[in-house]
């Protein structure tokens, strides 16, 4: 796969780096394009913005994000890049995962198919801490305000849209990444019908860097700050691209989220980040970085998933065999023992290896989601309804993990970022028949941690 890239050129970098949000990314086509109206631009020096228009000056570091000619732009600062958006189209097993209106429990929770958080301990960790007193910006495709799990969690004085299309921080024209996203961190059913997440008392705010399909690195570089800005405990980044050649262009790129990465931690926000789905070893892929995984002060974050969830072997009537268990690696993770800092619960989905009678999706992560109806009859989806359904990704192993530093830093308020990270790094532990380069520290402990 690498060695046809060695010799990547800047119109190449554009073709093989991109969005890795939301499920299995291998398979999938992914494209990133330079915008021609918006730069990232160093304000360090010799900068003079007046004749720009600054779409987002991140207060905290020495870069802004300016929309304007690049004759303009040039005159105006010494050191600058083009901001690039990202397009992603959503893999197949995740399109393919089914959804449930709330009216389809009839009367019953949906917390017994969240194997992930009983795996995770959850609800025992629930009895000493659930995320009460913390903040936790989820930076993502925003998160539908509506939804029954998360109206409670969910700060909209603080929430934000980030990208350029006029709406507000719930979701326009995408996905229910993020609303599945951040019900893994905050979702609060309230003892009722739903689901929970692992830190349901949190402060959730939801900062959206995704309009339909697209997201601009400017933007979600200004939603890393702004996290900081606002005190967040921490972020939560389920997205990133792969791979940037780590010369020319990808040099400026890379600095300016180290920038932002440094200044959120310093401000004591812990940056927790998806590992990415390519099934890649990022420790031995030459001259190509991860990004914004393997950036700064990133907790990078891989992903496990049993095989066979549901599954009754022997016929006993009890649904606890396993082909693979919960903390066994995904096959799609990403992995490399200095690249990845610790693993959590993302679901496995490999529809070729279950072969147990249950159904395939019980082995993907199960949570807050919305659906688009038709409400007047134009045949034109146009009404967010809010549901529950599952997904697979790193996209969700991240937030498991976010969850669980919420949880710490509850029981410890004193704790700052770093703190935070090396608890839960101590607690982890690597199972023993399975290699380091998938977990980093080891497998999410969070009662340990705590």
């Amino acid at each position: 796969m690498y060695s046809r890239m060695l010799n990547i050129t800047k119109r190449d970098f554009l073709k093989v780096s991109g969005s890795v949000i939301g499920g299995i990314a291998a398979g999938t086509t992914v494209t990133a394009a330079e915008r021609t109206d918006r730069f990232i631009v160093s304000t360090k020096g010799r900068a003079d913005l007046s004749d720009l228009t600054v779409v987002h000056e991140m207060p905290g570091i020495n870069y802004a994000v300016i929309r304007g000619d690049e004759s303009a732009v040039k005159r105006s600062v010494k050191s600058y890049e083009a901001d690039v958006q990202i397009e992603l189209d959503s893999p197949d097993a995740n399109a393919e995962a089914p959804t449930r209106d709330a009216s389809d429990y009839e009367g019953q929770p949906g917390d017994f198919l969240q194997w992930d958080k009983d795996d995770l301990d959850v609800p025992e960790a629930h009895e000493t801490t659930e995320g009460e007193g913390t903040r936790v910006a989820v930076i993502d495709s925003g998160v539908l305000e509506t939804h029954p799990d998360l109206a409670g969690p969910l700060n909209l004085d603080l929430s934000r849209n980030f990208t350029d299309d006029g709406g507000d921080h719930n979701p326009v024209g995408g996905d229910d990444h993020g609303t599945h996203v951040a019900g893994i961190v905050a979702a609060d059913n309230g003892g009722g019908v739903g689901v929970n997440g692992t830190a349901p008392k949190t402060d959730l705010v939801d900062c959206r860097v995704f309009s339909g399909p697209t997201a601009s690195f400017g933007d979600i570089l200004a939603a890393v700050v702004y996290s900081a800005n606002i005190d967040a405990d921490v972020a939560n980044l389920s997205l990133g691209a792969y791979p940037i050649p780590r010369q020319a262009q990808g040099q400026f790129y890379g600095k300016v989220l180290n920038s932002a990465m440094t200044y959120a931690n310093k401000e004591g926000t812990l940056l927790v980040i998806a590992a990415g789905n390519d099934s890649a070893d990022l420790q031995h892929d030459k001259n190509f970085i991860s990004l914004p995984n393997e950036g700064a002060q990133a907790v990078s974050v891989a992903s496990t998933g049993p095989i066979g969830y549901g599954w009754d072997a022997d016929g006993d009537g009890e649904t606890s065999d396993l082909v693979a268990p919960p903390e066994s690696p995904a096959f799609y993770t990403n992995y490399g023992t200095n690249a990845i800092t610790i693993a959590a619960p993302g679901g496995d989905a490999d529809l070729g290896a279950i072969g147990t009678g249950v159904p395939w999706f019980n082995d993907l992560v199960f949570n807050t989601v919305f659906s688009y109806v038709d409400t007047d009859g134009d045949d034109e989806p146009d009404t967010q309804v809010p549901g529950y359904g599952w997904k697979a990704g790193t996209s969700m192993a991240a937030p498991n993990v976010a969850g669980a530093a919420a949880l710490v830093k509850s029981a410890n308020p004193d704790y700052n970022a770093n703190q935070v990270e090396s608890a839960l790094k101590k607690a982890a532990e690597v199972p023993d028949e399975y290699g380091k380069e998938f977990y980093g520290a080891g497998y999410l402990n969070i009662l340990d941690a705590l």
